[in-house]
């Protein structure tokens, strides 16, 4: 876990400047600061410490609280014996004096010891004939006792002032959630039975409502063990769900619950209700139905009694609607404010900015105009152009839907963002003429700083000043660049060159290609263009663009869009358009003369490690070498849906088989570097998958070699697993890629005949018994989404 060493704090001045820096104090020395956490009135932070303690090995977590004006620390707990449980959720502020915490029970003693001696087997059932498919979990539970040791907390409320009231008794708490109104709790947790084949998340859940000094009001929901939820996209359990406080209200809760039994594929209307009542209802008063939709629920921004937004999808579509209801008027019909394809992107209108109330909460924000009597919102978009994004800020008359663009970021140099809307110290609408926002802006070579603006005359004032974190590199060279693939879908990409390259005179460099796929149900949609050509170059721990440093060309996040248009799925010609969009990808950079023809080099994490080695096996003419990270390679493991594909192995065997590149184990011919976390968590990406592809390449003689990550997830953390990483692939780099001699049309008409280049050079097969991995920049996982590189954040 990543952690802090210090915490720094500046006041906000009239001017819009900072003040000078009160420094927290009061922490032990080589102290971990994690989950810092402002109280209502910004008056207090909360934190948990990790710190060495004498003749303890212990890394339990403590509570601490400091004052804001003095900086002073202290422990929140005068007992030495009260430790934070983080396993699930960990603390909340109640009120701006106390505290709810979960903690570890006093009386959990030591871990329960595996027997010796089994008791008897494992035993699974399914005798009444039950159909349940469930995707690729992984990391699943295997001990049911050591479970509930660890997982288990005891409730404290704890003061400021010292006082500690233990409340509720010890249970598998999930989420603590007051209401606005600091008069009630929500209190979820999860219970036995327990399941070996799904995640904790679907264990059976109870969802209670207590007063804010611990005592039980009523129970609100118990929701059986959920191992039956379908694979379709858009599935979802039954039973009551996204159950929360209405941010407008003082203690008013609302809820979804599904019509079609959770199942994406049956056909009903409305297929989801949306419900609201009181925390206390009064006796014999039901539900009230808030809202009722035809596609799945995806959730409300609150205003007031007269505005609210909720918002529905169906991904097998694309489709996303925005409703524009009033919660306190039944005579006033709901409307569609917004109705279009997610995947169309330049049609993004954004989203609504949200103030934070006295309680804090946060509701959407109306504006006003001076002699005006119109209601306004503010909407924050990223702007997606053909020329890259342009974030704006749009003021939109909610009758009308007219809008006014107010604020849009500088297109020729740099790339500004909304970060949020500071005008929330009052109460009530804002005038336009007192916006106060925060932003950040950059460039292709100057990193984020973040800026306040004030209207009406849009005066800015620059907040911070951060240092460039690798000055090595503040003189890179970015491009985004744009190009054709054969059957006409345009795509784009990131070059990037090291600094000083001139190409006339310095020639083609190796270059390295690192790309994610991903999923469209348009041609159009798949052609538009995500992300600015001046963002930042934001480096990772083990990015591809540390090999800027290595004189490579680096080309970033090629697009490789899998299309199925109407009624065609996108995975029935996967390998197709995969190598196409590899195609036109090399064929640019060879064009440009930056990249050498014979040496560039393709990775990628996750799906993407999918992807690579699926190049290497249809496509060797185009690379040299590879680097595969945390993959999953045999779909025939994966057999019930994987990323974004419903049907099971059974329903669609042959693009199963067609797109797994172990079946083509044979073909792979090129040098591959695997690596993987010992410990994958991810749903598909089992540890085993990278074990089994490598000794399917090694029994074919493959030029191979396989990295296992102590103690490492899909993403990787570790310092030592890191700098191995980066070991590990700058010696494939050099060695595969900077050195290779092979000539590509030899390699090219090899593989029109469906044949590779035999690999002479045996002596580089090996299996690493250690090694390692880092996050990477934008941590893709098989979740089912296609996302653009992580925003840097304050």
């Amino acid at each position: 876990m990543s952690f802090y060493t210090g915490i720094g704090i500046h006041p906000l001045m009239p001017d819009g400047s900072l003040g000078p820096e009160t420094e927290v104090s009061g922490l032990p020395d080589g102290v971990k600061i994690n989950f810092v956490t402002w109280s209502n009135d910004g008056k207090h932070l909360t934190f948990s410490v990790r710190f060495e303690e004498e003749e303890s090995s212990s890394s339990k977590l403590r509570v601490w609280v400091a004052d804001v004006e003095t900086g002073m620390a202290r422990p929140l707990f005068q007992s030495p014996d009260i430790y934070l449980n983080a396993v699930f959720d960990n603390y909340v502020w109640v009120d701006n004096s106390t505290l709810l915490v979960c903690t570890i029970p006093l009386s959990r003693g030591d871990p329960p010891k595996k027997p010796l001696v089994p008791s008897g087997p494992k035993i699974q059932s399914n005798e009444q004939k039950t159909i349940v498919q469930v995707r690729t979990f992984q990391d699943l539970l295997k001990d049911e006792d050591l479970f509930d040791y660890y997982a288990t907390s005891q409730l404290v409320l704890a003061s400021l002032d010292g006082t500690v009231k233990e409340v509720g008794s010890p249970a598998v708490y999930t989420s603590l959630d007051p209401s606005p109104d600091e008069k009630y709790i929500l209190i979820s947790s999860i219970h036995r039975p327990y399941s070996f084949i799904v995640p904790c998340g679907r264990f059976p859940k109870k969802v209670d409502l207590w007063t804010a000094d611990g005592n039980f009001v009523r129970e609100l929901c118990d929701l059986p063990l959920a191992e039956d939820i379908p694979i379709a996209s858009n599935s979802v359990r039954s039973g009551m769900r996204s159950l929360n406080w209405r941010a407008d209200k003082p203690s008013t809760l609302y809820w979804a619950e599904t019509q079609d039994g959770g199942d994406a594929k049956v056909e009903v209307s409305p297929r989801d209700i949306v419900y609201t009542q009181p925390a206390e209802p009064q006796e014999g008063e039901e539900p009230e139905i808030l809202h009722k939709l035809d596609l799945r629920y995806g959730g409300i921004s609150w205003c007031d009694d007269s505005l609210a937004l909720v918002y529905e999808s169906w991904y097998k579509t694309r489709r996303t609607r925005t409703w524009v209801i009033s919660p306190g008027s039944k005579d006033v019909s709901p409307r569609i404010l917004f109705d279009r394809s997610s995947e169309d992107v330049y049609s993004d209108p954004g989203s609504p900015m949200l103030r934070r109330t006295s309680t804090g909460s946060y509701v959407i924000a109306k504006l006003r105009k001076e002699n005006d009597n119109a209601t306004y919102l503010l909407l924050n978009g990223n702007g997606a152009t053909p020329e890259g994004d342009i974030p704006f800020l749009d003021l939109l008359d909610i009758n009308t839907s007219s809008k006014e663009r107010i604020w849009e970021s500088d297109k020729e140099k740099y790339y500004e963002s909304v970060v949020a809307l500071l005008s929330d110290q009052k109460e009530g609408d804002i005038h336009i003429n007192d916006l106060k926002i925060l932003t950040s802006k950059e460039s292709k070579t100057e990193n984020t700083q973040y800026y306040i603006q004030s209207w009406p005359d849009k005066k800015l004032c620059q907040i911070t000043n951060f240092r460039h974190p690798y000055p090595q590199l503040a003189s890179l060279q970015k491009e985004m660049i744009r190009y054709e693939r054969k059957d006409g879908v345009r795509l784009t990409a990131t070059l990037y060159l090291p600094p000083g390259y001139d190409p006339l005179k310095d020639g083609p460099l190796p270059c390295l290609v690192w790309s994610y796929p991903g999923e469209f149900k348009s041609k159009d949609a798949a052609g538009q263009v995500r992300g600015s050509p001046n963002e930042f170059a934001g480096i990772g721990p083990t990015s591809a663009l540390l090999w800027l440093a290595r004189r490579f060309a680096i080309l970033s996040g090629p697009s490789s869009p899998i299309i199925g248009e109407g009624d065609e799925e996108a995975n029935d010609r996967y390998v197709e358009q995969l190598v196409a969009s590899a195609e036109a990808a090399v064929e640019e950079v060879i064009r440009r003369g930056v990249a050498h023809p014979n040496k560039i080099a393709v990775g990628g994490h996750s799906y993407g490690a999918f992807m690579i080695a699926n190049l290497l096996a249809h496509a060797p003419h185009l690379f040299c070498c590879g680097i595969a990270r945390s993959g999953a390679y045999n779909r025939t493991l994966t057999p019930f849906g994987f990323q974004n594909e419903d049907r099971t192995l059974w329903e669609a065997t042959n693009t199963y088989v067609e797109m797994s590149p172990f079946m083509s184990a044979n073909r792979i011919k090129k040098p591959i570097l695997l690596i993987h976390g010992e410990e994958d968590n991810n749903p598909g990406t089992l540890t085993m998958q990278s074990d089994r592809f490598f000794n399917a390449l090694k029994g074919h003689g493959a030029l191979c070699r396989l990295v296992i990550l102590p103690f490492e997830s899909h993403g990787y953390s570790a310092r030592e697993s890191i700098m191995h990483v980066l070991w590990e692939t700058d010696r494939w780099l050099q060695k595969h890629c900077v050195s290779n001699t092979s000539e590509v049309s030899a390699d090219i008409g090899k593989n029109k005949d469906g044949e590779g280049k035999e690999v002479t050079d045996i002596e580089n097969k090996a299996v690493a018994a250690s090694g390692g991995g880092g996050a990477e920049l934008a941590d893709d996982i098989e979740s089912g989404q296609f996302y653009s590189k992580t925003r840097s954040l304050m």
